[in-house]
């Protein structure tokens, strides 16, 4: 039989749904689960955006520009001069989802064996962008004893050899919920000039901020050639399945490369990009209410998880995300006893292990990632299950005093 290429052998299986057989187990043997691994949103889908899908009037289903219908472009400018980002239509190249924006990113700017350095714990996926262009990810470590705040400028130069061409950060971030300020944002300014580097800035989450005001990468005076900025409608106007993003730079050179990547695949999706150019005239006020209802969630788990005697969760800035760090032994099997050995009343809680979301062999064994994309009864009734869950889990480790330290 012949066999498949190195690069299937080193295509990562996703860390976030690797568990969903033992999900769906624990469901037909009557348990509720509670869904806190993925970043799906309940909140609906805007009406607006749905009625201009429905009510579209078109005779033949055509092909799109491959940069994307014009009209929505223009659109996306008006959009990004709400945060004080001044483009032209043509600097903006709609994509299949944010994730073909990021695959685009690396294929146009970096050449095989190049490497590129993330923050970890680290979006996933982006492992699995890497692998398709033939990049390597490098990894700088946060902290959860700092909230996962941006490692030290000492830490990237160390990290940087010949062969990185780029930096990329997820702000917010997915999967630790930090908010980056814009001081941090100046220190990756300062390394991407000294060493002549791209900045990657993934802002699919933009409109989730808490505990400060979101500050885009496209800002940074000086370092209009080295953005490429990712984006995508996915989680912003809860359109998931919409699979319609955009990258954006002011550098011709990468939006030239891009666009033969574009041309190469054809166009985007064409029912998409009238979803994504009706949300763009939503009411100012539209985020006021999902915003106020993401912060309430936040709160209410992030309260909870830091009642449970050896649980550490710091506050997330943003997004829709925050890693627990548990009193357990391994976070993969300890997710995985949560559905296939643990019950509470017939319910249950399925979590990632953090450990996907780092590349450092031993990390994130205690830790997960929890989105809190369900309603706040649920999220209380899904922490009193991890409570419930952590104190007869088999390897609970004991509390230490520094992990006490923290709660108290």
């Amino acid at each position: 039989m012949p066999s498949i290429s190195k690069r299937g052998e080193q295509m990562p299986p996703s860390p976030i749904r690797k568990l969903v057989p033992f999900a769906e187990s624990a469901k037909k043997n009557g348990t509720k689960v509670y869904h806190l691994n993925i970043g799906q949103p309940d909140i609906e889908t805007p009406k607006p955006v749905l009625d201009a899908v429905r009510h579209s009037d078109f005779k033949i289903l055509e092909y799109s520009h491959s940069a994307g219908n014009e009209s929505y472009r223009r659109k996306l400018v008006t959009y990004y001069e709400r945060f004080g980002i001044k483009l032209n239509h043509q600097q903006i190249i709609v994509t299949t989802g944010g994730s073909e924006a990021i695959l685009f990113a690396f294929m146009a700017c970096l050449d095989a064996g190049d490497e590129v350095l993330v923050p970890e714990p680290f979006y996933a996926n982006y492992n699995g962008f890497a692998v398709e262009a033939g990049i390597a990810v490098r990894t700088i470590t946060a902290s959860i004893e700092t909230g996962f705040a941006l490692p030290a400028m000492e830490d990237f130069e160390k990290a940087i050899t010949p062969r990185t061409k780029a930096i990329m950060i997820c702000n917010p971030n997915n999967p630790t919920g930090y908010l980056y300020s814009r001081e941090e944002l100046e220190v990756l300014k300062q390394l991407c000039l000294r060493h002549n580097l791209y900045l990657f800035s993934d802002e699919a989450y933009r409109e989730f901020c808490y505990t400060g005001e979101h500050f885009s990468a496209m800002n940074l005076d000086g370092l209009e050639n080295n953005v490429i900025l990712m984006d995508t409608i996915s989680k912003r106007y809860s359109a998931c399945g919409g699979r319609i993003g955009a990258l954006v730079t002011k550098n011709q050179a990468v939006l030239d490369a891009v666009m033969k990547f574009a041309q190469a695949r054809l166009s985007p999706p064409s029912f998409a990009q009238i979803a994504g150019e009706a949300a763009v005239d939503l009411p100012a006020d539209y985020f006021d209410e999902i915003k106020a209802e993401y912060l309430e969630r936040r709160d209410v788990l992030v309260s909870m998880l830091n009642d449970i005697p050896g649980v550490f969760c710091p506050n997330p800035g943003g997004a829709f995300y925050a890693i627990a760090r548990l009193p357990i032994d391994d976070a993969d099997k300890f997710c995985q006893w949560l559905l296939e050995s643990f019950s509470y009343e017939q319910q249950t809680v399925m979590l990632a292990p953090a450990t996907g979301f780092y590349a450092t062999p031993g990390l994130g064994k205690n830790e997960v990632r929890l989105a809190y994309v369900l309603n706040k009864e649920d999220i209380r009734n899904a922490m009193i299950c991890l409570s419930k869950a952590l104190e007869s889990y088999p390897g609970k480790t004991a509390i230490l005093k520094e992990v006490a330290s923290h709660i108290n």
